[in-house]
């Protein structure tokens, strides 16, 4: 009996000051680089949205094409290209804001 006590208050002192010490949050000054790799991410950022134009205007020409030519098998094709462009572009966009969404569910645990 004796025991058990001592080890149950020592398990919930131990657990108290470790979860009143923590507190880690992001900042632009822990490593070097942090600039060029913002930089980085908003070009590739660009290069995704520009593939995705890319990709949504061949996609909408294989569809007409498929449309036109009474080939149901490339219209579907082109479809199915469209909403996927379509979805990139989203994803692309909208990536910062879901990262940042999800961080603060995070922090909300």
């Amino acid at each position: 009996m004796d025991m058990f006590t001592l080890a149950a208050d020592t398990v919930t002192t131990v657990s108290a000051l470790v979860v009143a010490q923590i507190d880690i949050s992001p900042n632009d000054s822990g490593l070097p680089g942090i600039g060029q790799l913002r930089t980085i991410v908003g070009a590739v950022m660009t290069i995704g949205l520009v593939l995705s134009v890319l990709a949504l205007i061949i996609s909408a020409i294989v569809w007409g094409f498929g449309a036109n030519s009474s080939n149901p098998h490339l219209a579907g094709r082109g479809k199915i290209g469209v909403l996927v462009s379509c979805g990139a572009a989203i994803i692309c966009g909208a990536s910062v804001t879901l990262i940042n969404f999800f961080w603060d569910v995070g922090q909300a645990v």
